[in-house]
């Protein structure tokens, strides 16, 4: 009898998973004692391996090496098209598995009245310095997160890592001094009447993405930027809104399109490789994030009329799921370390606009999430055959939401340990 009810209750609590991540975790002393008193781990590891992640003995495996795939190093793209709305842009229907080759101007197609199109306004800013310690040594500066006027979170590459109290100087004389460390950052504060940002403005270079293997250029200050970018913080662009040029977001608008702005300054975290054989193993970097009162009374009135809520970007992603973790969206201004994987349950997106992504990134993930892990690596596939350009200044790809996605998935491995 105690066996049965065991059973019955095991089963019961697995009905009862978080369906909103497509996930169920099972901790400490609870997984114990189902394991006592159901008597065999085999009936535990039958019911929960289609989909939970398990904290203690079992471990459900999604590899890496699962989102890897071939790119030949031509089809990176180093320099942007000659105009904003230049690229080419794969339409995959994420329920249907359908994809059409289309040129991104041909998004107006793809975009109905009554949606909203919902943008990430972070500035990128001119986070790189150069410069010298000084005892000489040279050292390069890439500003990770503005803290106040003249203190930041920074990366430091040199030779020797800067000790408190080092002194060091950048081009055009300005001078600033290691306060301590914070991880694998160090708090910086610069001096003078100069403002960090007005700092950065007058010597700082663009961080462009280290795929993009060249110096930048006066270009890049406009191109490695959106049209729409308001408010400076990010060290790494929005990508996906690089495609847009204010005469095509005027002709959406006009077409009866609604639209609005969320924040996530992105910092360089965003190009961390996942490291981790095993993805669930992965610690996902912190990005902070803001989506005001009223990007959450637009989602509200687009449902309400059955429109549809388009993520331009996946960072734009990143805050809407963030603000709606609790299962209804909210205003939210704080730091977000969301990771989105094959098995998550999206709340409020039902189509994306982004860019192609690296092989085993978390980015290729999410949209691995989004749409269907079989269908995405198809079209990744189909995008190098058809000689796409990949990243930042790459072509676009448009993706609709699979509502089956969460059984996509990679074949899963279970590990005792």
């Amino acid at each position: 009898m105690s066996t049965n009810f065991t059973t019955l209750a095991l089963v019961t609590f697995v009905q009862e998973r978080d369906y909103s991540s497509g996930l169920c975790i099972i901790k400490g002393s609870v997984q114990r004692v189902l394991f006592k008193r159901a008597g065999s781990s085999g009936l535990f590891q039958l019911l929960l391996r289609p989909f939970c992640t398990v904290a203690n003995d079992i471990k459900p495996k999604m590899r890496r090496e699962q989102f890897n795939y071939h790119l030949p190093d031509e089809l990176i793209a180093r320099q942007p098209t000659a105009d904003r709305r230049g690229s080419r842009m794969l339409m995959l229907d994420g329920q249907e598995g359908h994809i059409e080759h289309l040129n991104f101007p041909d998004i107006s197609s793809l975009i109905h009245p009554g949606d909203l199109m919902v943008f990430n306004n972070t500035k990128v800013i001119p986070a790189r310095l150069f410069g010298q310690k000084e005892t000489g040594g040279k050292v390069e500066m890439l500003v990770e997160r503005l803290l106040d006027d003249h203190r930041v979170l920074a990366h430091l590459r040199a030779s020797k890592s800067p000790k408190p109290g080092s002194k060091l100087c950048f081009d055009g004389g300005v001078e600033a001094e290691v306060e301590g460390r914070d991880g694998d950052l160090f708090l910086v504060h610069f001096g003078g009447e100069q403002s960090v940002l007005e700092v950065l403005e007058s010597c700082g270079h663009m961080p462009l993405p280290p795929y993009i293997d060249r110096a930048d250029d006066a270009a890049d200050r406009e191109r490695y930027q959106t049209v729409y970018a308001e408010r400076p913080g990010a060290v790494a662009a929005p990508t996906a809104g690089l495609h847009f040029d204010q005469p095509l977001l005027d002709q959406l608008k006009n077409a009866g399109v609604d639209m609005a702005y969320v924040t996530l300054h992105v910092g360089a975290g965003t190009f961390q490789p996942v490291r981790a054989d095993n993805i669930h193993d992965h610690v996902m970097h912190s990005e902070v994030i803001e989506v005001s009162d009223v990007v959450c009374e637009k989602v509200a009135e687009t449902q309400r009329r059955g429109g549809r809520v388009i993520a331009i970007g996946t960072t734009s992603v990143r805050c809407l799921e963030s603000a709606a973790a609790s299962g209804q969206i909210k205003p939210v201004n704080q730091d977000t370390d969301i990771f989105i994987y094959p098995g998550y349950k999206f709340k409020v997106v039902d189509a994306l606009l982004t860019n192609f992504h690296l092989p085993e990134s978390t980015l290729l993930m999410l949209v691995s999430a989004f749409s269907g892990y079989s269908r995405i690596m198809s079209a990744y596939r189909e995008a190098v055959e058809q000689r796409y350009r990949f990243f930042s200044y790459g072509d676009a790809m448009f993706l609709t939401r699979n509502q089956n996605a969460a059984e996509d998935q990679p074949p899963l491995e279970d590990l005792s340990e």
